[in-house]
């Protein structure tokens, strides 16, 4: 028998590797994947499909400011295959009935199957009925900076990938690294060991551009500060908790930043490692420190997100809330959640302030109390921060972001959720948000003059 001809039919006749891991082996049946048929009931898009518009959405906001969307195509022809593009294009690929799902790795806007719903259900049941003791709790809570100083001390740099993807789901980041745009400052909340930051320096050919690279880990930024693209012109690292207090040191505000002078927030996982008791707080901060117009560009976890529902005993701290094996916190949102923490919306009503109401509130609570502002400081009277009021964002962009991840190997499906915004202060301060803005605004001064 022919050798190379032995070694294949071994090879066939071997065991499949384990799915999972120990750990996992309680989710198998929900995300392991039966044999499927290889014919489709349906044809896949054909290049007719209409191209996406250009058009502004409700809020007044131009469309670029959504992400950047290719019509649905799965060609594997070299000139468009969509699994060599560098960032993929994300939400561009439907799975349909009948399809081999196994043609590529990951479907965009895919809802979990019964199963897996079935599944969900009984695992959030399982969690509150064995949830982190109190002594734990309040270990995990008070200081969690520690845990994220031996996140990075333990993981250094490699841990997340280079977010090459950013520009392309927010496209004011490709706007803000041209040449030509003028002095623009980003400030990254929760900027980890650079992931997101070094990516948007590297492909900057603005000089104007500088970025606030800011993190509640000391161990993090000495990352930032130690890569070799580290220039101070561009970019200055710093630790700053985005849910400080104004009593705290500089006012609360990050280290270099005044009230009113960012242009761009870019929020990355990172409200998500916070308390739900830090919330209103982290939006005052970001309130304060961006310009009117400016833009929180936001991307969190989604309640039913495969993270949260593999999570086992010892975990759940409360509803939708958790703390993972290295004890650093994580919360999964639904999209309602986030447009009533940052706009104040409930039931499609706006419920929240805008900043001059904000004031006039503060004020009425320090009236209530029977001293002015100068006797809060002296009387030791202070207002607690669940106390204060929220300013009210404009939500110019909310994407719920579908996505299942499958593994050919080990037949496995993956359902993942990610809550993705653009949060907006009103106004028009910044000079940056889209170009449309820039082309709107020209054509109105040309026609001035």
């Amino acid at each position: 028998m022919d050798p190379s001809t032995e070694t294949q039919d071994s090879r066939q006749n071997k065991q499949p590797k384990q799915q999972l891991s120990k750990g996992m082996e309680h989710i198998r049946y929900a995300v392991t994947i039966d044999p499927i048929p290889t014919t489709k009931s349906t044809p896949p898009p054909t290049s007719s499909t209409p191209p996406i518009t250009t058009d502004p959405d409700t809020y007044g906001v131009p469309a670029s400011i959504e992400p950047v969307r290719r019509a649905p195509e799965r060609s594997h022809s070299p000139t468009n295959n969509q699994k060599r593009t560098d960032p993929f294009a994300f939400g561009s690929r439907f799975l349909e009935e009948g399809d081999d799902i196994f043609e590529f790795n990951a479907w965009d806007h895919v809802e979990v199957d019964a199963t897996y719903k079935e599944f969900s259900v009984q695992q959030y049941e399982k969690q509150r009925q064995d949830p982190v003791n109190e002594f734990d709790k309040k270990r995990f809570n008070d200081n969690p900076e520690k845990w994220w100083n031996l996140f990075y001390k333990n993981n250094k740099s490699n841990f997340f990938k280079n977010r090459k993807w950013l520009a392309q789901e927010f496209p004011v980041l490709d706007e803000v690294t041209r040449e030509g745009c003028g002095e623009v400052k980003v400030l990254e909340v929760g900027a980890g060991a650079g992931n997101s930051a070094f990516p948007i320096l590297q492909k900057s050919k603005n000089p104007g551009l500088k970025i606030h690279a800011c993190d509640f880990s000391k161990k993090a930024v000495e990352l930032i500060r130690g890569n070799e693209l580290y220039d101070e012109r561009y970019i200055q690292a710093d630790v700053w908790d985005v849910a400080a207090s104004e009593d705290s040191e500089n006012g609360g505000l990050p280290p270099g930043i005044q009230e009113g002078s960012v242009d761009v927030v870019l929020m990355i996982f990172i409200f998500s490692a916070l308390s739900p008791k830090q919330w209103n707080q982290a939006v005052r901060n970001i309130w304060r420190v961006l310009k009117p117009g400016g833009q929180v560009l936001f991307r969190d976890y989604g309640r039913g997100d495969l993270a949260q529902v593999r999570f086992k005993k010892g975990r759940y701290m409360e509803e939708n809330f958790y703390v993972r094996g290295d004890g650093t916190r994580v919360y999964f949102f639904e999209k309602e959640e986030l447009e009533e923490i940052w706009a104040g919306k409930r039931d499609g009503e706006s419920q929240g302030l805008n900043g001059s109401e904000v004031d006039q509130s503060l004020a009425g609570q320090v009236e209530k109390l029977g001293v002015d502002d100068k006797e809060t400081q002296t009387a030791g009277v202070r207002i607690s921060d669940s106390e204060k009021p929220v300013p009210r964002f404009e939500v110019a962009h909310f994407g719920v972001d579908r996505r299942m991840l499958v593994n050919r190997q080990r037949r496995l499906k993956m359902y993942r959720c990610w809550m993705q915004a653009v949060f907006r202060k009103p106004g028009t301060d910044s000079e940056v948000p889209t170009s449309t803005l820039k082309q709107d605004k020209a054509a109105v001064e040309e026609e001035e003059s």
